[in-house]
């Protein structure tokens, strides 16, 4: 099996460490670096198949970003809007996400360890940030305000998610630098212990989701009417609670699935190890603890491809769906709206049979009554009276303003030629 070019691309980026030569495993090629043959090795395909869910999750991501800068200018509501900066940030982190996660699945070197130790608490960071401030929006939704626009939301969350990169560095820097440690010698508990600011982000957006889902907007939604404008806010309202309810489960999946790794990388695999001592103190062998030792890098590789996938499904799909729909019709009618005019009346002879006409034959008039009553300056009325009228001035000229302007403003004589203006 070849290697895809995402992994030939993040390779190349690393740079790889010298090794012994070793006749490559059944899917890899002699080219491919025994550090990186567990990405080919189809001895041990769960390699293989996590490298591809891995892959698969970047392509998705990459696709939905794709998917919401094409149809961004087609998005007029300023609240749906504002939540396409927050979901571009965390799409684009999702990316890096399933992308480092292949930085735990190869063998270990100093560059390597470096990359894992500095990027993975930042990309969790910002994911969380992310989910936070689509939690600070949703709530101001809810209640009746203006939510600030995506580019604040997005700055926002680059903030909140550069504290932990200030502490992974920090830790990298004494650690590796000053005290002079192996990159890829570190204890277990001062990683988890870097992460506490991460979790503290997921916790926090999991309470503000939890609470728009309970209690958002009742406070405004007191005193309310039961007008056609107060129940389309309710309606409005009951949209954003959806955008929670998204919110909330994956922010609750994503909490149970750290509890979850991090009770095994600080609990089970300490206890793996020291099962492994003691059968190789009682003559059994020192594989146990080696392979003990071994879980703590592919468990962390699993935790980063399951949480990107939570995120995905659980978040990122369900809030660029609700993005991207059209918006629900409204019940009041605008009088402004041009867009659908209807077709002009129909006058002639497609009238039914049964209908009737709006003026009787019988008030027609023929052209000697006209000129008469242009003439002696009455009409007769439907009812046979004669109603007094102002004359028909057609035999009287008129200058236009044309003609008053050619002549400077004085009144123009008629012209000799002049009959009167024609009726017909």
């Amino acid at each position: 099996m070849a290697v895809s070019p995402v992994v030939v691309l993040f390779v190349s980026l690393i740079g790889s460490g010298s090794s012994h030569p070793s006749p490559p495993p059944r899917g890899c090629s002699v080219d491919v670096d025994p550090l990186y043959r567990v990405l080919c090795d189809l001895e041990s395909v769960w390699g293989v198949v996590l490298e591809a869910v891995a892959c698969s999750g970047g392509l998705a991501s990459l696709f939905i970003a794709v998917l919401l800068l094409v149809k961004l200018r087609f998005i007029s509501d300023p609240a749906r809007r504002s939540g396409t900066g927050p979901l571009l940030l965390l799409l684009g982190t999702l990316l890096g996400l399933f992308t480092i996660s292949l930085a735990f699945l190869v063998g270990k070197n100093q560059a390597l360890c470096v990359v894992r130790r500095a990027f993975w608490g930042p990309l969790f960071a910002l994911c969380f940030s992310s989910l936070l401030v689509q939690g600070v929006r949703l709530r101001r939704l809810v209640a009746g305000e203006t939510s600030p626009s995506g580019s604040s939301l997005a700055a926002l969350g680059l903030a909140l998610a550069l504290v932990q990169g200030i502490i992974s560095a920090e830790w990298v820097l004494l650690t590796v630098v000053r005290e002079g440690h192996p990159a890829c010698e570190y204890p277990p508990l001062d990683f988890a212990l870097t992460c506490s600011y991460t979790l503290g982000l997921l916790l926090i957006a999991m309470g503000l989701s939890l609470g728009v889902v309970l209690c958002g907007g009742e406070m405004g939604a007191e005193g309310g009417g039961g007008s056609e404008e107060d129940r389309e806010g309710e309606d409005e309202k009951r949209r954003w609670k959806c955008n929670a309810v998204w919110l909330f489960l994956s922010s609750l999946a994503s909490a149970l699935l750290w509890v979850a790794w991090l009770g095994f990388y600080l609990y089970g695999s300490q206890t793996l190890r020291g099962k492994g001592k003691g059968e190789r103190s009682g003559g059994g062998g020192g594989g146990g603890n080696k392979d003990a030792k071994g879980l703590d890098e592919p468990a962390l590789a699993v935790a980063l491809v399951v949480q990107g996938w939570i995120l995905l499904l659980l978040h990122a799909i369900p809030e660029a769906h609700l993005c991207l729909r059209n918006p629900p019709p409204s019940n009041t009618q605008d009088f402004f709206n041009t867009s659908h005019t209807s077709a002009p009346p129909h006058f002639g002879d497609e009238h039914p049979a049964h209908s009737h006409r709006p003026f009787p034959e019988n008030q027609a008039f023929s052209m000697e009554e006209h000129g008469a009553t242009l003439r002696s300056g009455t009409y007769h009325s439907s009812q046979g009276s004669m109603r007094p009228g102002v004359a028909f001035r057609g035999h009287v000229y008129q200058p236009t303003e044309m003609a008053l302007v050619m002549n400077g403003g004085t009144m123009p004589t008629a012209p000799v030629n002049y009959t009167g203006r024609r009726l017909w």
